[in-house]
């Protein structure tokens, strides 16, 4: 795991990752946010990454308008896991769905599975149709039952808080390498 830009680590002490749906915005930190979105396309080795490390950031912090901005915009895999889970937690899950489709697989499906199999143990691992891998559309599928079942709603909230994490990560990897 390589280390945050300075500039980023204040945003990421207070995310919202556990609403599956919509949260009332963090309008602390907005102010921040604004800067970030000035500085980071000039620091970035690479745009796109930067972008989807923003659409993350907007999203975590629970402004929807924002994130989606960016994230429709963005042609690439990030682009589209972002523009996912913003829909799935508006919720819009037919259209979160179309989204995933345009991400068939990401290098942290993998890591993403483990933990959410860590977590969720049988209960999930039985919710997914493939075995050793993550399946964003089955996902969608389980957040839709967690909106009526409230222990799935907390174990879906903490595997969406390691989606969040590791694509984060990921993109900020990618936009500013070591």
């Amino acid at each position: 795991m390589t280390e945050m830009l300075p500039q980023i680590q204040p945003l990421l002490a207070d995310l919202r990752l556990l609403d599956l749906g919509p949260s009332v915005p963090n309008a602390g930190v907005k102010p921040l946010l604004e800067d970030l979105a000035r500085e980071l396309p000039k620091i970035a080795k690479e745009r796109d990454f930067a972008a989807a490390c923003l659409a993350g950031l907007w999203l975590g912090h629970g402004f929807f308008d924002e994130s989606h901005a960016i994230s429709q915009d963005l042609d690439t895999l990030e682009g589209s896991f972002w523009h996912g889970i913003l829909h799935r937690r508006e919720p819009d899950y037919s259209n979160a769905k179309y989204w995933f489709r345009r991400v068939p697989a990401h290098p942290i499906f993998t890591e993403l599975h483990a933990q959410a199999v860590s977590l969720g143990g049988t209960q999930f691992r039985t919710a997914l149709v493939k075995p050793k891998t993550w399946d964003p559309a089955a996902f969608v599928d389980l957040c839709e039952l967690a909106a009526r079942d409230e222990a799935l709603q907390s174990l879906c909230g903490e595997i969406q808080r390691c989606e969040w994490n590791l694509l984060f990560q990921y993109c900020h990897e990618q936009a500013f390498p070591v």
